[in-house]
Parts: C-alpha cells; structure tokens; sequence
C-alpha cells in the first residue's frame, strides 16, 4: 500500500514528532509514503481572504498527486479538510474543473479531477483494519484511560469524505485506540472544537475553550488525550501552560498523536515515536506502560 505523504506547514515546523510515529507506524503495517517534495501549503491558512488563491494552491497538490498516480494520505484535519474540499469539487464540477486548470496553465499542471484525499485515521482503519492492528499490538496498554478528541476538519464538511462516517456519531478513533489496548473514555463535550480555529483573532476565547475540554476530560478520569492534529494539539499540548497560568488551574494531561498511543502498543520506544518532544511530559504514563526505561 502506497500513498503520496502530505505533511503541509504546521507538522514539519512544530510536530515532528507526529511525523516520526506515523512514518513508524505506517512501516510496521505495511504502509509505504512517497515523498513529494513539490507540495505547498494546502491553501487553508488563507482561504478566508483570499479562496481562489487557497484554491490553487489545493489544485496544484491534487494535480501533483495525480501525477504520480497516488491517493493523498494527510496527518493534519485542516490539510485534509482543504484539499479534500477542492478534490470534491473537482471531482463533479466540469466547470469549475476548467476554470482552475486555466489558471494552472499558466505553471504547466493540470488537475483531472481524479485524487483522493485521506487522513492516516482513515487509512489505518479502512485499508489496514482494527483486526490487524490489534494483531501487531505487542504490549498490554492495560485499559489506560485516554480522552479521544476528534476535531472539526477530521469530519467535516461531512459530504467531501466519501464513505464517511457522522460526525454526529464517530466512532472511528475510538475503534483504532481500542484496538491498541487503550480505553477511550467518555466524557462532556467530546465533540466540541479545540479553539484553534480563533486563537490568532482572539486568544483569551480560544484558550477558553480548550479549558473547558480539558476541565471535562480531568473530571472525566482521563490520564492523557489523544489527538489526529497538530492545530488541536497546539491547543491542548503546546497551549496547556498558558491555559493553567491564565485561569489558575492544574492539568499536567499529557496530549498525544494517535500514532504515538498506537506505536507504544507495537512495543516502539519513546525516541522513535517523538515522545520526548510532547511539550507535557509523557515519561510518566509511558513508564506505568512499558516500565522504568
């Protein structure tokens, strides 16, 4: 199985080690990334001023995909929102597909209107499946408790992910950190956004909002949350300090990469899965999982 890795701007800048469990993890199952070193910005940091322009950069990925006649796998919700978005537009606009490769011309590409689009998540429980996942766990994560946290772009807009899920009802990330071994707990407003979306505009709000998640995920038992993007990890994991300095509270909840919680289980150490550059610190539970190192 062989996929064109899209990693876009935030993961090579701030979440390495998002990348270095999923390139991990995708190797032990049997998932093979091809590097496109030619792919940009997805185009979703501008596309509220300026769409066309955000749209092109998507199309010009898309046409490089179609290039080297592979699917998309992205690892950041906000990347695979973006181009998922274009790709269905692509897809069953004739019109629109038109008008986009006029502009591409003018770099010599043009996008057909055949990529596709998906989250690691998705390929993980699609084309690898919980059953063989859990065959590859080596280590009892022994039930531990973890708090899942989906995200807006992972699952919407619902009609650009063929064959979805509703996100009204997901249970996808659930489905794979059981397979692992963990336990995804239940708690309030699981759903809801991590803030991410407003912190350049108002930060005082966004930080508030991923309080109230990380209030409702201590109050619900969970020893650590797990996350699918680097935009919702920044909220939770590089922002938690300033959340506790801001409204005086204690936390210490340690944010991890769904592919870090599921290499743990496959028996990989805390150097190749990037756990020792989680800004809250993960030392504890990785020790009351696989031991004092």
């Amino acid at each position: 199985m062989k996929y064109a890795l899209f990693l876009g701007c935030t993961i090579p800048a701030r979440s390495r080690n998002y990348e270095m469990s999923s390139r991990a993890v995708a190797a032990k199952l049997g998932i093979e990334f091809q590097d496109q070193m030619d792919f940009c910005c997805c185009g979703f940091p501008i596309k509220a001023s300026d769409e066309h322009a955000a749209t092109l950069l998507a199309a010009r990925n898309l046409a490089l995909a179609e290039e080297m006649n592979l699917e998309i796998c992205t690892l950041c919700s906000a990347c695979t929102a973006m181009l998922a978005e274009v790709a269905h537009k692509l897809r069953y606009d004739e019109g629109f597909r038109e008008e986009i490769n006029k502009d591409l011309a003018a770099i010599g590409r043009q996008v057909k209107g055949t990529a596709r689009v998906r989250h690691f998540a998705r390929i993980l429980l699609e084309d690898i499946g919980v059953e063989n996942i859990h065959r590859s766990v080596t280590v009892d994560l022994k039930g531990f408790p973890v708090a899942v946290h989906y995200g807006c772009h992972y699952l919407k807009p619902s009609y650009i992910y063929e064959g979805g899920e509703d996100p009204e009802a997901a249970r996808s990330l659930d489905a794979l950190i059981a397979a692992a071994g963990a336990k995804s707990i239940s708690y309030i407003r699981k759903k809801f956004c991590c803030g991410g979306s407003v912190l350049v505009a108002d930060e005082k709000t966004a930080l508030g909002m991923a309080k109230e998640k990380l209030d409702q995920v201590q109050a619900a038992g969970g020893r650590s949350m797990v996350v699918v993007c680097p935009f919702c990890s920044v909220m939770y994991d590089d922002n938690q300090k300033s959340i506790e300095s801001a409204f005086n509270v204690s936390y210490q909840i340690p944010v991890l990469y769904l592919p870090q919680v599921l290499g743990l289980a496959m028996g990989m150490d805390r150097k190749t899965l990037g756990l020792n550059m989680n800004v809250v610190k993960t030392r504890k539970i990785t020790e009351d999982i696989l031991g004092a190192e």
